[in-house]
């Protein structure tokens, strides 16, 4: 299990240490329906950190946007809605596109962001296995709908048919998961470390789907949003109802350009 637990941080350290890792994000910029400017300039909607002045226009046309460079042809651009987003490249930097519930935004990318601050890797609480807790899968019914607000102030509406009951030290709680899917499900939560040891706004953490009416948490493997990397990440909050009221000492520790 240990040997497991390594190999997971070890590919966290690879995904954040990448090109295109979370912490090479230089912009989020919010179009408009209809023409949007891209470049270096002054008049840009979306204002790119070096570059032409007028790099080319974003078209949002109903529920589709396109990409006309200042000198080239128009193609239809893909969000991140049905998988991964078409990319847009400039030199070093790259801009997509990004579906919050409709709402459209463009986020860009340093690729080079590291050879101006590299990135200073993470660190984490020793392995527990306490803290590897096989919890009840229990139906809620009828389902609940949950309006859950993210890191730019959206929210986003959540039907929530089960939860994860478990005890920690005699006391019973429960997990509201975030999205249930065929190969996952997704929690975020708040704990009485958030702010303190782990970052303040919360964690996430992954499970295997349950199995007979069980379902394994192992918190060993709670992690960082992306947002405690950047400013530029869209990441959901946990509910009231995933703030546990006491401290989880495990999984990922605050990054280190948050600590203080």
């Amino acid at each position: 299990m240990q040997d497991d637990l390594k190999h997971w941080q070890a590919r966290r350290h690879a995904e954040l240490s990448s090109p295109d890792s979370w912490l090479g994000l230089v912009g989020l910029f919010w179009p408009e329906p209809g023409i949007n400017r891209v470049g270096n300039g002054g008049d840009c909607v979306v204002c790119l950190p070096a570059g032409p002045l007028h790099l080319g226009d974003l078209r949002w046309a109903g529920d589709r946007i396109f990409w006309q460079p200042a000198a080239g042809e128009e193609r239809e651009l893909q969000t991140d809605r049905l998988g991964r987003p078409s990319v847009v490249d400039c030199e070093n930097l790259s801009f997509f596109i990004v579906d919050r519930e409709g709402r459209l935004a463009v986020r860009v990318r340093d690729r080079d962001w590291a050879m101006n601050k590299p990135f200073a890797g993470l660190s984490y609480f020793d392995d527990d296995p306490a803290w590897r807790i096989v919890a009840d899968w229990q139906a809620i019914s009828p389902p609940l709908q949950m309006e859950v607000p993210n890191a730019s102030g959206d929210l986003k509406s959540v039907e929530v048919a089960h939860r994860a009951v478990f005890d920690v030290a005699g006391q019973e709680v429960a997990l509201l998961p975030m999205a249930v899917g065929e190969h996952e499900v997704f929690f975020v939560f708040r704990d009485r470390s958030s702010g303190g040891q782990t970052y303040g706004a919360g964690r996430f953490l992954k499970a295997n789907p349950p199995v007979d009416g069980k379902i394994s948490l192992d918190f060993n493997r709670a992690y960082n949003p992306p947002c405690a990397f950047t400013p530029f990440a869209t990441c959901p909050l946990p509910p009231p109802e995933n703030w546990l009221p006491f401290a989880v000492a495990a999984g990922e520790k605050k990054p280190a350009a948050t600590q203080g």
